[in-house]
């Protein structure tokens, strides 16, 4: 359904992007922030999807200035490759990807209000740009991997976030959970009987009742918020 386009970052770099139309008139546009697996085929379903609900939907290469085309699975080593190219990326110098999702919103942009929705690595993004990226109407967050840590959690949204969290994630302890629910009353956030990556069909931790019951939260947040 979609197609890689070019995208150009503030400081000049062109950053590649997995753009999905919808048919006819878009609704309005998603950025799709993916995990720290790369734009791979999962990341291409969801927007996808959210191109077949008649959004149009961005997903940008947020590995790129670290390393490109990068498309991983979901094995140990995949796993190991994916956190060294995200620990590469956050110590670049600010704004870093940061300008990369901002240019994803720009070229959304032309499809009316833009959201962002992120997984793992990309709802910690996700969570960021609610703060630090302009041009947005709501954010998204599933399972943000560090989101709710106090240096992270200090953090004030400027649109409204919806953020989608798992019980049993080994990553994101319940009680940073709790306290990012008391720090920031004005986020919605739901908590599902589920691991981590409960989102993702090629994962072992899939849930399909959590993933669907967290789509149409998302899908009515989106109505709401964006169009």
């Amino acid at each position: 359904m979609g197609q890689f386009v070019d995208l150009t970052a503030k400081d000049g770099t062109t950053i590649p992007a997995y753009v999905a139309e919808p048919t006819g008139k878009p609704k309005g546009a998603i950025v799709v922030v993916p995990e720290i697996f790369g734009v791979n085929s999962h990341i291409r379903s969801v927007a996808d999807g959210f191109a077949a609900d008649g959004y149009l939907a961005v997903s940008p290469s947020t590995f790129h200035r670290a390393k490109p085309n990068v498309e991983l699975g979901y094995s140990d080593d995949d796993m190991k490759a994916g956190f060294a190219l995200k620990t590469a990326v956050e110590a670049l110098p600010a704004p870093g990807v940061m300008q990369d999702i901002q240019a994803a919103v720009a070229y959304a942009a032309k499809a009316g209000k833009v959201a962002i929705v992120g997984y793992c690595w990309g709802g910690l993004l996700t969570w960021r740009a609610a703060s630090d990226v302009s041009g947005l109407a709501a954010a998204i967050p599933y399972y943000g991997g560090g989101m709710t840590t106090p240096e992270e959690s200090a953090r004030s949204p400027k649109v409204p976030v919806l953020a989608h969290f798992g019980n049993n994630d080994h990553w994101i302890p319940m009680d940073s959970i709790e306290s990012f629910k008391k720090a920031h009353p004005e986020v919605e956030v739901h908590v599902y009987e589920s691991g981590h990556g409960f989102n993702c069909d090629q994962r072992g931790s899939y849930n399909a009742d959590a993933a669907k019951l967290a789509r149409e939260r998302t899908m009515a947040f989106l109505a709401k918020h964006v169009g």
